[in-house]
């Protein structure tokens, strides 16, 4: 069993551990001691003459509760401020099998705790128990890395020492899934399943449109998934997917649910996503693709959340539906330094005719994309135009 597989179990690990009363911050530093005790001793030798000291492959989960328990008394003990946590001693749960129940999304509404903003919230979540980089969650927010260090810090020092008996609220846990999947969905973690399964026991236990409405658009994106990229790992533009590869289960599911969703006529920024999701996996080819109706969409969500990255992704759509001069008039109204503004602009320029231009805005936008595969794929598209203007 290697690290990412111990890794895995932590969120179930944690939850009990602030179950049977340890403070979030206090249990978070308990479950890596324990990871990190799991690495240095490796899995235990099966045979029965072994006398090895390691974890047991068969219940890995049950060795990392009992050793982060006790590296949770051990720290206990030795703070003098914390002495009244001592009683807690003969409550050490004893070696075993586990429970065989899955705690992340209880753990996940633990966190959303009222004691914190929501924006603290899911940062902390998203690092404690979806397990992204800050640098992730950073990128995510646009904002800086060391901002979302600070934010991070500060709310594991406001729930230090808080007993989590006041779950947060729904929208908190949703805006945490929504970001975990985009993650997942992005190829740097692959969280996506791991956010649709956590969202299908949302939808299962909150009768909400905004549950119905991020599980159908989870499941409309991750249809296309197969598709998003070619064998040797270049990203491949959704108007260049095999559409005949998209998984049509998940999309009918998907629009099932948004259609549900819809009829109870309390509009939310998942559902207007879901349905601009919709619209792009009913076209049978790209040029049949209903762009007025997208743009439609895009204002309904423009309105609802006021995001620039809304704002930005309305652009293309208007360029598409109206022309790309309607389009780079749009995108004329938002801040250039928006993450993706030059790729936009260079996409536009293309449509438009001016090649030069284009060329620029893609060498740009490859200098500041986000990952890899962007980066090659911005600086392949460079190529192609400056080629094609020799």
């Amino acid at each position: 069993m290697d690290e990412a597989v111990l890794r895995s179990l932590t969120p179930s690990v944690l939850a009990v551990l602030v179950r049977r009363g340890a403070d979030f911050a206090a249990a978070e530093d308990a479950v890596q001691d324990a990871l990190v005790e799991a690495v240095r001793v490796g899995p235990a030798d099966p045979s029965p003459s072994s006398s090895s000291k390691g974890y047991p492959r068969r219940d890995a989960k049950g060795w990392l509760i009992t050793v982060a328990w006790r590296k949770f008394l051990d720290a206990t003990r030795a703070d003098t401020a914390r002495r009244r946590r001592e009683d807690l001693v003969e409550k050490e749960p004893a070696p075993g099998p586990a429970p065989g129940v899955d705690d992340t999304l209880q753990l996940y509404f633990l966190c959303a705790h009222p004691s914190l903003t929501p924006s603290s919230a899911v940062a902390l979540t998203l690092r404690a128990v979806g397990g992204l980089t800050t640098r992730q969650i950073a990128r995510a927010y646009l904002v800086p890395e060391a901002t979302m260090a600070q934010r991070i810090s500060r709310a594991k020092r406001t729930v230090s020492g808080v007993r989590f008996d006041q779950p947060g609220d729904v929208a908190t846990v949703l805006r945490v899934l929504y970001l975990v999947f985009n993650e997942g969905y992005s190829g740097d973690v692959d969280l996506a399943a791991e956010a649709i399964r956590l969202t299908r026991q949302l939808a299962a236990a909150v009768d909400h449109p905004e549950v119905a409405g991020l599980l159908a658009l989870m499941l409309l994106h991750h249809a296309r998934r197969a598709t998003r990229t070619a064998p040797d790992g270049s990203l491949v533009p959704l108007a260049e997917q095999d559409r005949g590869r998209w998984d049509t289960e998940a999309i009918a599911e998907g629009v099932e649910l948004l259609q549900a969703a819809l009829a109870r006529d309390r509009l939310g920024e998942f559902q207007a996503q879901a349905a601009i999701a919709a619209l792009h996996a009913d076209a049978p080819t790209a040029e049949e693709t209903d762009w007025a109706q997208i743009v439609e969409w895009y204002d309904e969500l423009a309105r609802l959340t006021d995001s620039p990255v809304v704002r930005l992704n309305r652009a293309v759509a208007v360029g598409e539906a109206d022309g790309p001069r309607a389009g780079l008039a749009a995108l004329a109204a938002l801040d250039a330094s928006l993450p993706r503004h030059a790729a936009v602009a260079a996409y536009l320029h293309e449509r438009d005719g001016d090649l030069a231009t284009a060329a620029r805005l893609y060498a740009e936008a490859a200098g500041k994309a986000p990952s890899l595969a962007e980066r090659e794929h911005l600086t392949r598209q460079a190529a192609r135009l400056n080629t094609r203007r020799r």
